[in-house]
């Protein structure tokens, strides 16, 4: 999977940097970097489903990315977050 720009709704945007506390540019060098991606769950459109990416910012936090990956290859970004307890260690068997 190659994402090759990022879609960003204004208020998607504004509720993970202030309810999770992730930057815009930490989100786009997780995805950047060659996270851990698997599909996360079927999308409402064919060929357009919803993906989670476990990596790390250049910061070296640990964050989980949750996306759209459209048929142009565009993420539509739709959260992010620091990686819970789980998530960090099926990201450190990689």
């Amino acid at each position: 999977m190659e994402i090759t720009d990022f879609l960003w709704l204004p208020r998607v945007e504004e509720k993970i940097e202030s309810k999770h506390g992730v930057t815009r540019e930490e989100v786009e060098q997780v995805l950047d970097r060659q996270p851990r991606v698997r599909r996360w769950q079927r999308g409402k459109f064919q060929g357009e489903d919803v993906y989670r990416a476990l990596g790390r910012s250049d910061g070296g936090r640990y964050l989980t990315v949750f996306f759209i990956y459209k048929q142009t290859g565009e993420a539509l970004i739709l959260s992010a977050r620091a990686m819970d307890a789980k998530e960090r260690r099926s990201y450190a068997k990689k």
